[in-house]
């Protein structure tokens, strides 16, 4: 999220993270030392000195609200969208952004914590409107949804929700296809996309079909296969081991007419292919920790620290770069219209 918003021209003077591998690859892409490694509630009580900052972003964790994941509202994670807030409190920002997972902003099951949410945001003196956004729609190869809380201190415009919106379907870019973005890379185990997720895919004995080959469980593992003329599915962070994502890598450069994934489909639906317990063709492997950085939009030379798993994690956990890019060009536009009408 960090480096989208610093693309849109934020100077970041405040950052936190509580694992330390993802504080360590914070800090070695940014030079400043502004990074502060601990549990933000220790730390809290410091903010004071950034009062009146122009902004304050963040994702806290979303486990607690993915549909995912247990959707346990007790979940000490779930309680951090208001410890943000508990932070917005005392730096009193002109903005702040709040991102998390969708399920938190449209949900009937979690309306009483949305309506506790906004009602402690407006006796802050905030107006707030939560956004759904696509990540496919700001060029991200990836039907990655989120919800984006975006909120303005003293802010009466009746036709807020409506402008930003607007500024929203500005920064809208259509994003390439998982083929295009990965091909340039080559194949696993090349010298610039070293392979790195060795687990086997086996096919599920008793396979939960569906209309699209991409959307049914009939590989062991969590780990669904891609679509590589259209846009990978959410990706977890999860990762690293069989509930990575995989690919027809001979379908990806050209060495096969056909995704084998969707001729094994077409063949279950048929019944002319009986589900067997075995591995799957080595044409099918995992995404690589360099093809899963593209899908989430970061560059090529960024560098991640930690084991793979840990590495994994951080890309599966981050917001598209692109993404948050624009919701941060959005929120900038609105801001500068905003002083310039006062």
């Amino acid at each position: 999220m960090d480096i989208g918003f610093e693309k849109a021209g934020v100077e970041v003077v405040f950052a936190n993270e509580l694992v330390s591998d993802a504080a360590a690859t914070y800090n070695a892409n940014h030079a400043s030392g502004i990074m502060v490694n601990d549990d933000v509630n220790n730390v809290i009580n410091s903010l004071k000195q950034y009062e009146g900052v122009d902004l304050v972003f963040g994702g806290p964790p979303c486990q607690g609200f993915s549909v995912a994941g247990k959707m346990n509202p007790n979940d000490n994670r779930s309680k951090l969208i208001f410890t943000f807030l508990d932070v917005i409190k005392r730096v009193r920002p002109k903005a702040f952004v709040m991102e998390n997972v969708k399920a938190l902003g449209v949900l009937e099951k979690w309306k009483p914590i949305r309506r506790q949410y906004l009602e402690q945001v407006s006796a802050l003196g905030y107006n707030c409107v939560p956004f759904i956004l696509n990540a496919t729609e700001y060029g991200v190869s990836q039907k990655r949804e989120r919800v984006f809380f975006i909120g303005i201190k003293d802010n009466t415009d009746p036709f807020f929700e409506y402008c930003m919106n607007d500024l929203l379907l500005q920064q809208r870019i259509k994003a390439p296809t998982v083929r295009k973005l990965l091909y340039p890379l080559g194949r696993a185990g090349t010298a610039k996309n070293p392979e790195t997720c060795t687990a086997k895919i086996t096919f599920a004995t008793h396979p939960i079909m569906r209309k699209s080959p991409y959307a049914g469980m009939y590989f062991n593992g969590q780990g669904r296969p891609i679509n590589v003329d259209g846009y990978a599915n959410t990706l977890p962070a999860s990762m690293g081991g069989n509930k990575t994502p995989f690919v027809d890598e001979d379908y990806l450069y050209g060495d096969a007419i056909s995704d084998w994934v969707v001729d094994y489909h077409k063949g279950l639906m048929s019944g002319s292919i009986v589900p067997e317990f075995k591995e799957a063709p080595k044409r099918l492997r995992r995404i690589t920790i360099k093809e899963a950085a593209r899908i989430q939009s970061f560059s090529d030379d960024y560098v991640f620290c930690g084991n793979k798993g840990a590495i994994y994690t951080q890309i599966g956990n981050a917001v598209p770069c692109k993404m948050a890019e624009a919701v941060a060009n959005a929120v900038i536009a609105y801001m500068t219209k905003k002083t310039a009408t006062v």
